[in-house]
């Protein structure tokens, strides 16, 4: 059986490899903004997992025909800041200082949102999604230090413009909560998935 990754994150992949998992990538392509504005009133945390479901339904298409016994997961995260503002991925210079200069010093909470496709014969026998959050705290980077990790191009790219894995990391005072869901991937959380659809993580390895 094989794990699809539905994501183009590095992180992630790195993150399964290092937990002993070598996944098939397909990225999903998915409008991640239309996806978010067709929801009605939603809650954060139903942000994130409408999103991670997208992305898995997204490569169904492809996945069942290629490896039609396998599981597909789908994730998303992003940033509750302290002022109740839910951020994905600034993808501007402009966008990433902004969003520093607001956090820098506070606390903010990392949603992560997942969604499992069993599939068995190319069908989906099984799915389960649900979502992980885990407190940030931020530190502050002096303006010498901001402006050179917004001109390394990392902040742009993923949820709340940091990262724990990376240059991020020097920035962020300490987390509660899993690690590898701040990562891109919460592992506790895909394992409680798994076991819902019936497969034990150790059958991936």
């Amino acid at each position: 059986m094989r794990l699809v990754l539905a994501s183009a994150s590095p992180a992630r992949l790195s993150v399964l490899r290092a937990a002993g998992i070598e996944p098939v990538v397909r990225v999903s392509g998915v409008d991640e903004d239309a996806v978010a504005a067709a929801l009605v009133d939603p809650k954060p945390a139903e942000v994130v997992t409408a999103l991670a479901v997208a992305k898995a339904e997204a490569v169904l298409p492809l996945v069942a025909t290629e490896f039609p016994d396998s599981v597909v997961i789908g994730c998303d995260s992003m940033l509750l800041t302290a002022d109740g503002t839910l951020e994905g991925k600034p993808g501007t210079v402009e966008a990433a200082r902004d969003r520093w200069r607001r956090m820098a010093g506070t606390s903010g909470t990392l949603l992560t949102g997942h969604c499992l496709l069993r599939l068995r014969g190319g069908e989906v026998v099984g799915r389960a999604a649900g979502s992980e959050q885990t407190t940030i705290r931020f530190g502050r980077p002096s303006e010498e230090d901001l402006e050179a990790y917004l001109a390394t191009g990392e902040p742009l790219q993923v949820a709340g413009a940091f990262t724990l894995d990376g240059l991020g990391g020097w920035f962020v005072d300490g987390i509660d909560g899993d690690p590898s869901s701040v990562i891109g991937i919460s592992l506790p959380l895909t394992r409680g998935l798994l076991a819902e659809v019936g497969v034990a993580v150790s059958t991936l390895w």
